[in-house]
């Protein structure tokens, strides 16, 4: 089934009911309710994302663990939160993506900002990822939920939750594993490494090592801890926290592997409603969150070769204080905010040939960043105009060993309006503007040769964008479209084949449209479409380059689902999802054409009674081989020196059930 996909097929395509369902759709926004209850392949939420929200696409980088892009846009270009807290990975390869530092059976909503139309967060600049996890209750609850699937894939995670007046306690504690998965060819990640890189005597030492062959793919644990303590008439005490452990986590097309990746995410709020009748909520709050994340050749070939037996070790750690007030003033809703925070990324470089490590080189060296910021939204409607108004102020220095500090500052602007013909029926017009500083990886990252590849000069990147569309329902069907365009002033870019000052600034422009909708063919069966498509091009291309094609566009895609509603709301679901080939992709730096493709998917969630529901289903049912993201040199990957570099196939044939237990 590797051949072109007619358009008219994606036309009809949808992302909607593969995994999760969504709510209201917002107009500048997308969110999933009940993310805990319906992921059910397994707890990676990039997959969960991916797999409902059309404006999203993953990069596979591992059997867990993988990354997002909206809009094509990934990275600090879009901004990932976990109830107030601003999550970043210490991996300048993401091999820990920030989406990554959460799991799916922790979270009990996702709201999905697309474009420039978020001002309480630092940088959320083309989009960002809003996650609110389950939420302590007075009442006493549990929730035990079982996972199998191929590949020897394993996952166990219970819920409890309760208290008093006074107090509300919850934990949720995970576990998973899994082997290696196999492709659509039957071959795993160490055979696809193997494959690629054959007899060519270059590339033996990115093989795994006998011993190595079979290992586990990743095992990840998981635990999150909140109370919610009473002290007064309107008035609580919030903490949280949160652990996740992962080890030995292989990257099959990268030249090392994550040894593990530990990271803590910590919040104490403290918040009052109904202070009186202008003042409706006053909430400030302490976050915190670090990652520990070597990455190694250990499990290669590479080595057995002392000089090539090396890590490079990072860690990463931010904390920040929030402080919202939210205000009426008759028909005017306000919100008003002043935001402060600093992160610190480390990373050295290690030769472990010896019994103990000896550090040999810096990779990203005590670079701090600290951003200050004010900000304020405006609700206000108009007869039947809704409208809303965002603004915020950052002041950012960065910080380095060696390089002189760094200063930014950026005003970020958004206005969204909607217009409602009926209860129904609307249009939305949008015009936003927010920016992003360079990191400590594009800015001073230095190889293990001792070459910076980072470019010290970098100016930060400016977003200018307008959103259109439409969003409609009636007695049987609901609808939604909407296009943008988005102008990029000073986009950070990657060039491939410099060692040296290897990112610049580029302008550079991203359109686009997303459509989304169900046909209620009766009160049983359903009809759920949706597809998205963008194109990327730089304004010109980069110095001693022709390629136009802005990196990390995937190409049109979308799925079709057909849904069957039977007994105590049990659900039946066949699904086809659908790719066109990558026509426009930037060549000069790294990508290269993939073909088209299509999928078919099929599970059924039964419940037994209102206590016990269970899952059965298989993605791929036709056991295809095909790749969903592409190889642009932001990521360093396995590549011949040439223009070939090492795709990863996603899993083939993967059968699952998932067993729901709650009390």
């Amino acid at each position: 089934m590797k051949k072109l996909i007619p358009l008219s097929l994606l036309t009809f395509a949808s992302l909607y009911a593969s995994e999760l369902q969504l709510d209201t759709i917002d107009v500048e926004s997308t969110t999933l309710s009940e993310v805990a209850q319906k992921a059910q392949t397994s707890a990676d939420v990039a997959q969960t994302l991916s797999d409902n929200v059309p404006s999203i696409d993953m990069s596979r980088r591992s059997g867990i663990a993988n990354d997002i892009l909206i809009r094509g846009q990934k990275r600090d270009n879009i901004s990932i939160e976990v109830d107030g807290t601003k999550i970043y990975g210490a991996c300048p390869n993401r091999m820990d993506p920030s989406i990554s530092h959460i799991v799916a059976n922790q979270i009990e909503s996702i709201k999905v900002i697309e474009g420039p139309y978020d001002v309480t967060n630092f940088g959320t600049m083309s989009g960002g990822v809003v996650i609110a996890t389950k939420q302590p209750s007075k009442e006493k609850k549990g929730q035990i939920n079982l996972g199998f699937g191929s590949f020897n894939y394993k996952k166990f995670g219970a819920t409890g939750s309760g208290g008093n007046d006074f107090i509300r306690v919850s934990i949720t504690a995970s576990t998973e594993s899994s082997d290696q998965y196999k492709d659509g060819d039957g071959n795993t990640l160490a055979e696809q490494v193997d494959n690629y890189a054959g007899n060519n005597s270059a590339l033996q030492g990115v093989k795994y090592k006998p011993q190595y062959k079979d290992l586990q793919a990743y095992s990840k644990k998981s635990a999150m801890l909140k109370a919610n303590i009473t002290t007064a008439k309107d008035q609580e005490l919030r903490l949280s926290y949160t652990a996740n452990r992962s080890d030995n986590v292989l990257y099959a097309n990268s030249k090392m592997d994550a040894l593990w990746d530990d990271s803590n995410i910590y919040s104490v709020a403290y918040n009052i409603d109904s202070i009186n009748d202008i003042y409706k909520n006053f909430n400030l709050q302490y976050y915190k969150s670090d990652v520990d994340h070597p990455m190694a050749t250990k499990y290669r070939m590479s080595s057995n070769k002392p000089m090539m037996d090396n890590t490079n070790h990072l860690t990463t750690d931010l904390q920040g204080v929030k402080f919202k007030n939210t205000l009426e003033v008759e028909d005017y809703k306000f919100l008003l905010g002043l935001d402060a925070s600093q992160r610190k990324w480390d990373g050295r470089y290690y030769n472990t040939t010896s019994l103990m490590p000896k550090p040999t080189a810096k990779s990203i060296d005590t670079a701090q960043t600290d951003n200050m910021a004010v900000f304020a939204t405006l609700q206000k409607k108009y007869g039947d105009f809704d409208i809303n108004l965002g603004a915020r102020y950052d002041a950012t220095t960065i910080s380095h060993a060696t390089y002189a500090d760094k200063d930014y500052s950026g005003l970020n602007l958004n206005i969204f309006s909607a217009y409602n013909f009926n209860s129904d029926n609307k249009i939305f017009l949008g015009f936003g503007q927010a920016s992003r500083v360079p990191d400590a990886r594009e800015l001073y990252f230095t190889s293990i040769k001792g070459n910076l590849v980072g470019t010290p000069t970098l100016k930060q990147t400016t977003n200018s964008e307008v959103d259109f569309g439409y969003e409609g329902a009636g007695e049987s069907y609901e609808f939604k479209i909407k296009l943008f365009y988005s102008q990029l002033k000073d986009y950070i870019y990657i060039q491939k084949g410099l060692m040296k000052n290897a990112f610049s600034n580029i302008d550079a422009t991203i359109y686009g449209t997303e459509l989304s909708g169900s046909y209620f063919i009766n009160d049983d069966i359903s009809l759920d479409i949706s597809a998205a498509y963008k194109r990327g091009q730089k304004d010109e291309a980069l110095s001693s380059q022709s390629d136009l094609d802005l990196a990390d566009m995937a190409p049109l895609r979308g799925s079709v689902a057909l849904n069957y509603e039977y007994m105590n709301n049990s659900l039946a679901t066949l699904e086809l999802k659908a790719s066109d080939k990558w026509s426009d992709y930037d060549a000069d730096n790294g990508e290269q054409e993939l073909a088209a493709w299509s999928i078919i998917n099929m599970k059924i969630k039964h419940a037994i009674n209102k206590k016990f529901d269970f899952t059965i289903g298989v993605n791929n049912l036709l056991n295809e081989t095909y790749a969903v993201s592409n190889t642009y040199v932001d990521l360093t990957l396995i590549a011949t020196g040439t223009d070939d570099v090492m795709l990863l196939n996603e899993p083939g044939r993967y059968i699952y059930t998932n067993l729901d237990f709650k009390f």
